[in-house]
């Protein structure tokens, strides 16, 4: 562990996981985040999602260790400031995107820490308001923006060509149909704007149909390409596991809990490409340092995903969809990264849009 600024812990007996959110706030995989990050006394961990706080609580409770949590999201840091006056200086927030972790984490004077958890995709709370814009089970403003900032998905469906809509549903929503529901939407905006999200809804739902007793919204697709997109998460999610690599100290954990293939496969990927040896170039070659690059930086805790039990899922249906993946940090040098190593589908610049 290492890091300045930071005050020594203060006791704080609890029961690990208890009270471990908001009412009506359930973190997924608690159990196995915990045995996973396997949280120590005296030691650094960072929440890179803090959310409803429900990680950090029962990370906090579970040793007598420091917690820095981080959120883009601006309702966050409301139960931040109750998270500073029951932990005192053990608890530090820092508003901010995880993908900025490394950056965010040094200026605040830290520069290692000994585990660090994920909890990528949307959280309860922004999925539960309607003025925020993420679901389809209430009527809201199309928004999605975690940061309240920013591109937002009426943006997007109103002001984006066919093909750009069509490219984005089909690449982050994996939805069939997406040149269908593109060519509607441009259709429907000549008329109006599409300013709601149960008017995006209907009217994927009018082009597509729904099966009679189908489990799975017809639009669900389509909304989750817009939130990604929006949020740029898939690039987020990868420049913070890169931020990972470099802030861990060596035995620190990295613990990634995440709610659909394309996450996870970049989690995947990810942790099996630093977890495996590179060849050398040649055997026969005389050892040096440079020999560092070849080592792996990673050694992983779970080979396979873990999934939540049949109890969990059934007390808590958010969680059916979520897989866990964590690793331990060697003493290795962190690899060279590129956003082209994880096959992150190919979406339009927002950042190059011009309206």
């Amino acid at each position: 562990m290492s890091g300045r600024g930071i005050k020594k812990a203060r006791s704080r007996p609890s029961e690990p996981g208890a009270n471990s959110g908001p009412a009506g706030h359930v973190p997924v995989l608690l159990s196995s985040v915990l045995e996973a990050l396997q949280p120590k006394n005296g030691e650094i961990y960072v929440d890179g999602t803090f959310g409803a706080g429900g990680y950090s609580r029962a990370i906090l409770d579970a040793a007598d260790c420091q917690l820095i949590a981080i959120d883009c999201d601006p309702v966050a840091a409301f139960t931040a400031c109750a998270f500073t006056k029951e932990y005192g200086d053990r608890f530090s927030f820092i508003p901010g995107r995880f993908g900025d972790l490394q950056e965010l984490i040094k200026a605040h004077g830290v520069s290692h820490v000994d585990g660090v958890v994920l909890d990528v995709g949307v959280s309860s709370m922004q999925i539960d308001d309607p003025a925020r814009g993420f679901s389809f089970a209430h009527d809201g403003p199309l928004d999605m923006r975690m940061s309240c900032r920013g591109l937002s998905a009426a943006d997007v469906v109103n002001q984006y060509s066919q093909a750009d809509i069509a490219r984005i549903i089909a690449a982050l929503g994996e939805e069939r149909r997406a040149r269908v529901i593109a060519r509607a939407i441009v259709s429907e905006r000549e008329n109006k704007p599409i300013t709601t999200t149960l008017q995006l809804a209907d009217l994927v739902t009018s082009v597509i149909g729904r099966r009679p007793g189908a489990a799975k919204h017809p639009a669900t697709r389509s909304f989750q390409a817009l939130r990604i997109y929006v949020n740029r998460e898939l690039e987020e999610l990868a420049r913070g596991l890169a931020a990972i690599e470099q802030l861990l100290s060596p035995g620190g954990r990295a613990v990634i809990v995440s709610f659909h293939s394309l996450e996870d496969r970049i989690v995947k990927q990810f942790f099996n490409n630093r977890a495996i040896p590179k060849s050398r170039p040649s055997r026969h070659l005389p050892d040096s340092e440079e020999d560092d690059q070849f080592k792996p930086s990673f050694t992983l805790v779970n080979k396979r995903t873990i999934t939540p039990s049949r109890e969990e899922q059934s007390e808590n249906p958010r969680a059916r969809s979520s897989r866990l993946r964590a690793a331990t940090r060697l003493d290795a040098p962190a690899f060279a990264f590129s956003l082209d190593e994880l096959k992150i589908p190919r979406t339009p610049d927002p950042d190059a849009r011009i309206f």
